[in-house]
């Protein structure tokens, strides 16, 4: 059976700039085969865009609550996003 592929958007609150929250998201992505970027907003939270097999979305959503050791997460908001990742995962 082949595992569906899904997108979402994530909204990371939190210290999460500035410590390499982006670069290790974009690591984590790569290893599970994810498409789409991370940024940095202008309100100090970063977001995610994702597009991969549910089963590797769902892996990499609960990644973002952990983030790099000098992140201190408080919120992960996630919702359903229908535009095109693109190919590859970028630091945006």
């Amino acid at each position: 059976m082949t595992d569906l592929a899904t997108t979402v958007r994530c909204i990371v609150s939190g210290r999460v700039q500035g410590v390499f929250y982006r670069a290790r998201t974009a690591e984590r992505a790569r290893g599970l085969g994810i498409r789409g970027w991370a940024r940095n907003l202008s309100d100090g939270t970063v977001e995610v865009v994702m597009n991969g097999a549910e089963a590797s979305v769902t892996a990499l959503c609960a990644w973002l609550w952990e983030g790099p050791p000098a992140a201190r997460v408080t919120a992960v908001r996630v919702e359903e996003w229908s535009g095109s990742p693109g190919e590859g995962f970028r630091v945006r």
